[in-house]
C-alpha cells in the first residue's frame, strides 16, 4: 500500500500563514481594548470611591448641624441673662463658666461666632442687616451695631450675624 501526501501547495501554506496572523493580530486588539476597559473601570472605581470619601467627611463635619442650630437659641439666652445680671449676683460666675463650656464644646465641633464690632466692614455672606443708621466715627457702609451673634458650622453658614449698619451720607 502506498500513501500519497498531498501535492505540495505553497499558496495554501502562505494563506493559512496569513489567516494566522489576522487571527492574532485580531486577538491582540482584543487584548488592547480589554485592558483599555479594564483601565477605565478601574479609574471609575477610584473615582467613586474618592466620591464616596468626600461624602463621608462632608456627612461628618455637618453631622451636628441640626444640633448646633437647635442650641443657639441658648447661646443668646445665657448671653442676655449674663448682659442683665448684675456683678455682685452670686450665680453669674456659674452662668458664665457654664456659657464658656458650651461654647469650647460647639467650637471642637466646627461652630464658630460672626460677631462683628462697630465699624467692621459689612460683610452680606456672614451678615445680615437689620437696619441703617447715623453713625459717628464709623464709616458708611459698616457694622455700625451687633443685634444678634451669627454663626458659621466648618466654614458654612448656620446662621448670619444681625447688624445695624451705617448710613452713606
Amino acid at each position: 500500500m502506498m500513501t500519497t501526501e498531498p501535492p505540495f501547495d505553497p499558496n495554501a501554506q502562505a494563506s493559512e500563514a496569513e489567516a494566522q496572523a489576522a487571527e492574532i493580530e485580531t486577538l491582540k486588539a482584543e487584548l488592547e481594548q480589554l485592558r483599555a476597559q479594564s483601565l477605565l473601570e478601574r479609574a471609575d472605581l477610584e473615582n467613586q470611591r474618592k466620591r464616596l470619601a468626600r461624602d463621608i467627611e462632608i456627612a461628618r463635619k455637618f453631622a451636628n448641624e441640626r444640633l448646633l442650630g437647635e442650641l443657639l437659641p441658648l447661646f443668646d439666652s445665657m448671653e442676655a441673662g449674663l448682659a442683665a445680671a448684675a456683678e455682685a449676683d452670686p450665680l453669674r460666675a456659674g452662668l458664665e463658666l457654664t456659657l464658656k463650656q458650651l461654647h469650647r464644646i460647639a467650637e471642637a465641633n466646627g461652630l464658630t461666632e460672626v460677631a462683628p464690632q462697630a465699624g467692621d466692614s459689612f460683610d452680606p455672606d456672614k451678615h445680615q442687616a437689620m437696619s441703617m443708621v447715623e453713625a459717628t466715627g464709623v464709616p458708611p457702609g459698616a457694622v455700625a451695631q451687633l443685634f444678634q451673634k451669627g454663626y458659621l458650622l466648618n466654614e458654612r453658614l448656620l446662621r448670619p450675624a444681625l447688624v445695624v449698619v451705617a448710613r452713606h451720607d
